[in-house]
């Protein structure tokens, strides 16, 4: 039981190679921590297995961080910092953590429905892996094609030479997720540049009355960043952001 609780740990990273080339489901090999010689053929497989899940596992982070909402709040977050150009404030540590919570907000109800339709079944043994990487993989799909560009899904179609699919659902994820990548990051410089522009024509207009006076010695940026913050405060700058990014994934 113990080796079906690790198993679901992995479906999430695991639905990320249901894609035609690897048709087969990955098995999950006993764990046995004696080290001995191979006698026969199925306990070197068994042992391929073993690494092969290893792999997956050290890279279950990266599929869960580049298939969700993560991607486009952390750069937003990141913009704002920069248009604030308050530097090291929030600090990288704060703003990552934001994200991450953020994220696990946002993705809730996608991870509630793995949950209840592949992970929940697949322990109950209801339903094989194979079937459970099937099933986990579609509302995950589901939530990727809601935000990815028709442009950029077409792009990656044609460069891997998928045929045509008759609907989105048959498409595999090989395709998606780097469409998906793409679509995402084009939303998040388009929100970035969006909050930079208040700040700039506030940068602009600190830098052309210093001119205008003659202190030319004297930075914009010292006396634009108390009026700046001040601005984001009145505002209630972070509720209108945190907002922004819920509200983009509805």
């Amino acid at each position: 039981m113990r080796g079906r609780w690790c198993t679901a740990l992995l479906v999430l990273g695991l639905v990320a190679f249901g894609s035609p080339a690897m048709a087969q489901p990955v098995g999950v090999p006993a764990v046995n921590l004696s080290v001995g010689q191979a006698t026969t053929p199925q306990q070197v497989v068994d042992s391929v297995k073993l690494l092969l899940l290893l792999t997956v596992l050290a890279l279950v982070p990266a599929f869960l961080v580049m298939m969700t909402s993560f991607t486009r709040i952390v750069i937003v977050l990141s913009f704002l910092r920069n248009a604030l150009g308050t530097h090291q404030t929030p600090p990288n540590q704060v703003l990552i953590g934001l994200a991450l919570f953020l994220t696990a907000f946002i993705m809730a109800p996608v991870y509630n429905q793995i949950n209840r339709e592949a992970i929940q079944p697949f322990l109950n043994n209801q339903i094989n892996q194979e079937e459970a990487q099937k099933r986990g993989a579609g509302p995950l799909r589901e939530f990727m094609l809601k935000q990815t560009r028709e442009k950029d899904l077409a792009l990656f179609i044609r460069l891997s030479g998928t045929p045509q699919p008759r609907n989105r659902k048959e498409l595999p994820l090989t395709v998606v997720v780097p469409a998906f990548i793409t679509s995402e990051l084009k939303t998040a410089f388009t929100m970035g540049f969006l909050l930079y522009l208040p700040f700039l024509v506030i940068d602009m207009a600190v830098a052309s009355i210093l001119m205008s006076m003659g202190m030319f010695m004297l930075p914009p940026v010292m006396i634009s960043l108390p009026f700046k913050l001040l601005l984001f405060v009145l505002v209630d700058g972070w509720y209108l952001v945190v907002k922004s990014l819920v509200e983009s994934f509805r």
